[in-house]
């Protein structure tokens, strides 16, 4: 249970103390309150003479336990007996604050009547609270408002008047007592405004003003607004008018007419939200004139000095009256101007973020206008609270001893130092020596034993640093005892005697009932540790160390144990491997067979992790006494020192075996480029590691921007052998940048690549490759057009990169040439009005650069251009087919250079201008087309002209064409049917047309069967019709009205269901004509169902 229960605490502890210490990290923590949350070892307790209070990591302190020592020499001391573990549950220590009070504004208007002071401590025994306002201490006996729970201070029905003030936290148990830091109480309200009438204000207009806020009493600081006229329509600031949240009151520099009218002056208390309406105050305009310009006067500026907190957000407020409206401006006088500042509210306020004392300084806002201006200065400190350098820890000392602590903090102004102990003040009398942030107490007593606090302070704030001091006073005692101590055989021996005692005991050792007389062999350290040289067999038995102060003795007996020394072999100690093969490290202990062996395996001296590296490492026990290491898949890292170290309760040896592993080369080092030629680079390197395996050749590789990565480079010599370091990369590109890596190989494989060199360009050459791809063709008349692929930049080889155009009419002797000076061109034109279309012309292109002419392309034949269409077509003819389309036909012209790829159709009407018209292409060589969406009844001028690649030819002449009049917009009405079998009788008014409609010249009607997609089409003269339905089903049944404009609307839907053997007859209502809708009739339904036989 004992062990269980050990575990328990220790995995609690692991979650905790982290929360435990981000908890209180904005609070000094002292190191016993950790104390109290860990385990620790019997032997700390009186060892550590001093210790940290303020305590801010949750790491778990776990006890000194014994270690197997890594020195041969060392001998190792055991527990004779384990010391039951003790939680620090059962020591005592003074008070430690896990929370101090807070700074608190309490609305009083709050439901919540009561205010809460935290507080709390640990301690054990544990501490009891007290509190004090005002220097003064709270007395809930007497005063029924005040109550407690735990730490906490409740005030019940707080007012301003009695409880406003500073409130300290005062802990103490038997160890001593210590004050929280002072925690100041405000009161929040936000009263009523004066309900008497506010003068109105005159002014003229161009004049500035003031409106006076005049808050009411509040507390802490209020949001200032304007409404204008009636709420919610709220003042907007602009460079014009502003509202300062320092006096409340709003400015405008130049007053307008839509200023005018009724002004309240809002306030938002920032605590509570609270919100008041003052009185309205009338802004009229005066009817003697208008105010004249006049310079700004600055109405609203920062004070002449202003003091901010370090981190805080400062705002500096500027703002002036004038006409024209002033500009302000702001500048630090002798310094840099924040960056980081900004500035709001049309430039009336600077604002500066987590102000940093660099930020401090002289700041000036100007004002100007047309007529002037003016500046104000002011300057603004920053100021620090106190945070802590240095601070006091727990201490515990022997009675006697000097005591000396130093606390240090820093701030601005620079802090001054107080100290208390007990929670009364401590000043230099007697043995206390106090100088600034040090304390010194000479020949410690136990009565200087309690809490100390260390108060740095300047004006803006005040910190505490707490420390407990004990005054030890007990009699010796060895915690474990006794000891075992196994040594080895002609080794040296440690036998350590450190008991819990204060004051220091007088040590003494002694075999047996013999006390050791020191001597060469046997001799008493300073620290009385007792030191056997070259240990032997007779050294084994009983050692005692007595201890003995004035308050006690106590005895620590040692048992001590001489064994053989251990002897480890490693094999193989040194093995070459390859790459990818496998092997195996055996290690063997020979050691006295009463004590146990352990073994670890190392790689360069760190241990090996079997579980991070177990794809290449396998730990194997063979014996007890021999352990094997195996080592896969080897890699070239795999190769240094292996270590099997292995221990007893006596001794621990260590041995090494070196592997050594072949494969591939490393990279080799440095490449550099000795010279640079127009199409050889010499690269010089240095060797790389071989991996025990000679270097055979090198391969030498370039990267450019043409290139698709590293490729492989011609050299001379050819190959590069492994003895070698330098060699010419051959067969580069003219004027191309490389850059270049070498490659190492060896018997084993191709190793990594070199870093890279450096960037090089390969000197100019003369361009040896030419145009590909030499066409031509198309262009407009008299213009021959020649194009080509251009040359890539990787074979320009040279600035000044470009083109030779030649080019001969067939049949003619010299060459015209043109230079072309851009290297990116593709094309090239030549306009000649002399030669006819279609000319052929034998062209070839050239290139060139700097450093000269390069070669030609092949002669290719090219036709100059056949020119956009010469003639118009003909015989064109416009006709209308209905009240929206019009078609038009034309002939090609006749056949020659510019034949037409296809035709371009214009249109307009005639009332209008031809560049209001719309223009429409054929798909390809069509001859007529059909102009759709046009208005009816109305005339249309039209054009025709053929267009090819080159562009347009001449239009035609314009013929004209008169839509036909819109289709009647009334439908067929008063639809009547009847039905007998399959069919149906359908009748209907007739549609009579407008004058601006077309003439009806018949009816379509449209029979649709529910569910299919097929529809019957009937056409008529008549108003009326007989339709045959197919099969029986539901038919829906549509008409409109037929004319030479088209298709009229459509009638309203009749729906007809047919069955066998039903006579059936109805109307339906027209929606154009209600008067003579009429109700369906069902006249006769007759079902003839045969009789049955039974």
């Amino acid at each position: 249970m004992l062990v269980f229960g050990e575990m328990c605490l220790f995995i609690v502890l692991n979650f905790l103390l982290p929360e435990f210490a981000r908890a209180v990290a904005a609070r000094p923590m002292s190191y016993a309150a950790v104390l109290r949350m860990r385990q620790d070892s019997s032997s700390s307790a009186l060892n550590s003479r001093s210790r940290p209070r303020q305590q801010h990591s949750g790491r778990l302190v776990t006890p000194d336990w014994p270690v197997f020592s890594s020195h041969p020499l060392s001998a190792l001391s055991l527990l004779g007996s384990q010391e039951d573990l003790r939680t620090e549950e059962s020591e005592e220590f003074g008070p430690v604050f896990i929370q101090e009070p807070d700074d608190v504004i309490f609305p009083l208007d709050s439901d919540e009547k009561k205010v809460m002071m935290h507080c709390e401590a640990r301690g054990n025994p544990l501490p009891t609270y007290s509190w004090y306002i005002n220097g003064t201490e709270v007395d809930s006996k007497t005063d029924f408002r005040y109550s407690f729970i735990d730490g906490d201070l409740i005030i019940t029905n707080a007012s301003e008047i009695t409880d406003y003030g500073k409130y300290q936290c005062q802990v103490e148990n038997s160890y001593g007592i210590i004050l929280s830091r002072e925690a100041l109480l405000q009161f929040a309200y936000l009263g009523a405004f004066s309900a008497r009438t506010r003068g109105g204000v005159s002014v003229r207009e161009g004049q500035g003003v003031v409106l006076m806020c005049t808050p009411p009493p509040h507390s802490p600081e209020i949001i200032y607004s304007w409404v204008f006229n009636e709420f919610p329509s709220f003042v907007a600031e602009d460079s014009r008018r502003f509202i300062s949240q320092v006096t409340g009151n709003l400015y405008i520099s130049k007053v307008q007419p839509s200023d005018v009218g009724s002004y309240i002056c809002l306030v938002k208390n920032a605590v509570t939200s609270t919100r008041v309406l003052s009185p309205p105050t009338p802004l009229t305009l005066k009817t003697d004139g208008v105010m004249g310009e006049y310079e700004p006067k600055i109405e609203v500026h920062f004070p002449t000095s202003v003091l901010a907190a370090k981190g805080v957000t400062v705002r500096l407020e500027c703002f002036a009256l004038g006409n024209p409206v002033p500009t302000i401006t702001w500048r630090k006088i002798n310094g840099i101007f924040p960056k980081k500042a900004r500035l709001r509210k049309s430039q009336a306020v600077l604002e500066i973020p987590n102000i940093q004392l660099e930020d401090s300084g002289t700041y000036e806002c100007k004002a100007e206008n047309t007529r002037g201006g003016t500046a104000f200065k002011g300057h603004l400190l920053v100021y620090t609270l106190p945070q802590w350098v240095r601070m006091i820890n727990d201490t515990q000392m022997d009675s006697g001893e000097k005591l000396q602590w130093e606390c240090k903090a820093i701030g601005r102004p620079r802090p001054t130092y107080r100290w208390i102990r007990n929670g009364l003040p401590l000043t230099s009398q007697g043995r206390v020596e106090i100088a600034n942030g040090e304390l010194t107490i000479n020949k410690v007593q136990q009565t200087d034993s309690g809490m100390y606090q260390c108060v740095a302070e300047n004006k803006y704030g005040a910190i505490y640093s707490n420390a407990e001091l004990k005054i030890l006073a007990s009699p010796p005692v060895f915690v474990p005892n006794p000891i075992r101590v196994i040594a080895t055989l002609g080794k040296d021996v440690s036998l350590e005697c450190k008991p819990k005692a204060s004051p220091k005991p007088r040590i003494t050792w002694k075999r047996g009932d013999r006390r050791i007389q020191p001597n060469k062999r046997i001799m008493v350290l300073r620290n009385n540790t007792l030191k056997i040289v070259n240990s032997s067999r007779a050294d084994e038995g009983n050692y005692v160390c007595r201890a003995e102060n004035q308050l006690g003795s106590a005895e620590m007996t040692a048992i001590l144990w001489v064994k053989e020394a251990m002897r480890v072999v490693l094999s193989p100690s040194r093995v070459e491997v390859t790459v990818g093969e496998s092997v195996v490290l055996s290690c063997k202990a020979t050691h006295d067979t009463s004590l146990d062996v352990a073994f670890q395996w190392f790689f360069n001296q760190k241990p090996i992790d079997f579980q991070q590296d177990g794809s290449h490492f396998e730990y194997i026990q063979t014996q007890t006494s021999t352990v094997d290491l195996m080592i896969r898949s080897i890699l070239l890292k795999h190769a240094g020192k292996y270590g099997c170290r292995a221990q007893t309760s006596a001794d621990t040896v260590f041995a090494e075996a070196e592997l050594l592993v072949r494969g591939p080369p490393g990279p080799p080092g440095v490449v550099i480029v000795e010279e640079i030629t127009d199409t050889t680079a010499t690269l010089s390197w240095t060797r790389g590691l071989d991996n025990h395996s000679p270097i055979s050749t090198y391969n030498l590789q370039a990267r450019s921007p043409f290139s698709l990565g590293w490729q492989t480079v011609k050299t001379d010599p050819d190959p590069v052998t492994g003895d070698m370091e330098s060699s010419m990369a051959v067969e580069l590109s003219p004027w191309v940048e490389y850059e270049f890596r070498v490659v190492a190989s060896n018997a084993i494989g191709t190793g990594d690549p070199s870093t890279p060199s450096r960037k090089v360009r390969t000197k100019e050459a003369v361009p040896a490759v030419a145009p590909s791809n030499v066409s031509g063709g198309n262009g407009r008349r008299h213009e021959l057009v020649i194009s080509w692929e251009p040359v890539s930049e990787e074979f320009q080889n040279g600035e000044g990169f470009g083109y030779i155009v030649a080019f001969r009419a067939n049949g003619t002797r010299g060459w015209k040439e043109k230079m072309v000076t851009s290297a990116d061109a593709t094309m090239y034109k030549y306009r000649d009005e002399t030669f006819p279309p279609l000319t052929p012309f034998e062209v070839k292109v050239g290139v060139y650069n700097n450093k000269g002419d390069g070669p030609f392309s092949k002669v290719v034949v090219i036709h100059s251009a056949e020119g956009e269409p010469r003639e118009a077509p003909s015989d064109v003819k416009a006709y209308s087919i209905s009240s929206s389309e019009i078609k038009v036909t034309w002939k090609p012209p006749n056949p020659g250079p510019g034949k037409p790829r296809g035709y371009e159709v214009s249109y307009w009407k005639e009332a209008e201008q031809e560049e209001s018209g719309e223009k429409r292409r054929t798909v390809k060589n069509e001859t007529s087309m059909v102009l759709t969406g046009l208005e009816g009844n109305s005339v249309y001028l039209i054009t025709v002209k053929g267009f090819n690649s080159i562009g347009q030819g001449p239009a035609s002449a314009a013929v004209t064409a008169k839509t036909r009049k819109s289709p009647p917009a009334q439908p067929p009405s008063n639809l009547m049917w009847i039905q007998e079998g399959n069919n149906i009788s359908l009748s209907w008014d007739p549609v009579k047309a407008k004058d601006n409609e077309s003439d009806v010249i018949g009816y379509m009607v449209l029979l649709k069967q529910e569910g299919r997609g097929h529809i019957q089409v009937t056409r008529t003269i008549n108003p009326s019709t007989m339709l045959s339905l197919p099969e029986g089903g539901t038919y829906t049944i549509e008409v409109h009205a037929l004319s030479e404009g088209g298709e009229g609307a459509f009638s309203s839907q009749v729906r007809v269901v047919t069955s066998s053997g039903v006579r059936a007859k109805s109307s339906q209502c027209s929606v154009h004509r209600p008067a003579r809708c009429l109700t369906w009739t069902v006249l006769i339904l007759v079902l003839l169902v045969p009789s049955a036989s039974w």
